[in-house]
């Protein structure tokens, strides 16, 4: 990558969104609301919603409706999520007040946050939100590394992209390619240490340990924030 397009990664207002702290950040907060809905709600990922449609496959052709319908849920949800999200950004992206993956962030924590407060009758609604949560998250945040295309709250296509990234430098020896692999190696590792330490906490604490996340998004919003209000500083400099 050329020094005039680092330079224009750092300096572009949109771009914070895409930095690898940023989404380390967000990649943990996925992997750890996924072993929390797995441990805490019933079996249910949040993210992986292809784990959640063999389940519900499995229950519905076994006659265990209700079962079927407690993955279902989710699924409808992250569906859902990825459609708020889209309106989102369609209708807030050029906003100067706040960014609009801010607002994605904010609904998060408040759907986290109430998540925290819901006991164990309530898993299936724990769940369905979990799941929206995720989704308008995944569907946010698309890339990092200045337009690396990637997923924040699941792996499998990072692990593919992450391989494929690795033999393409094998290949070619080109240093971007290398560089790609590691940034989709790096969110996958992140993204198991949440899971791990979001698995473990949740064993011991219970449905408020989802609080953690909160706190991981509030963090992450914050970065983008810091950024923005800089960059409009630099700009105001440069008039």
């Amino acid at each position: 990558m050329k020094k005039t397009d680092f330079r224009n990664i750092i300096t572009d207002q949109d771009q914070m969104s895409e930095a690898f702290i940023v989404n380390a950040i967000l990649a943990f907060s996925g992997g750890f609301q996924d072993a929390y809905t797995y441990i805490t709600r019933d079996g249910v990922f949040a993210n992986a919603q292809t784990g959640n449609i063999v389940l519900m496959s499995t229950s519905f052709l076994q006659g265990k409706w209700l079962t079927g319908v407690r993955y279902l849920g989710p699924i409808l949800a992250f569906i859902l999520g990825v459609l708020i999200a889209d309106t989102v950004d369609k209708k807030w992206h050029k906003t100067s007040v706040i960014h609009w993956r801010q607002i994605v962030v904010a609904l998060e924590i408040i759907i986290l946050f109430a998540v925290g407060f819901m006991p164990p009758a309530w898993n299936i609604a724990a769940n369905i939100l979990v799941s929206f949560s995720c989704a308008i998250q995944v569907q946010a945040f698309r890339t990092v590394g200045g337009g690396i295309v990637y997923a924040s709250t699941m792996c499998v296509g990072n692990l593919r992209s992450g391989t494929a990234a690795l033999s393409e430098y094998i290949h070619t020896k080109q240093k971007e390619n290398l560089h790609r692999a590691l940034y989709y190696f790096g969110i996958i590792l992140v993204f198991a240490l949440g899971a791990g330490i979001g698995g473990i906490a949740s064993m011991h604490f219970s449905q408020h340990i989802i609080w953690v996340c909160c706190v991981l998004l509030l963090a992450a919003s914050l970065l983008m924030d810091f950024d923005r209000k800089g960059i409009q500083k630099t700009h105001e400099k440069k008039k």
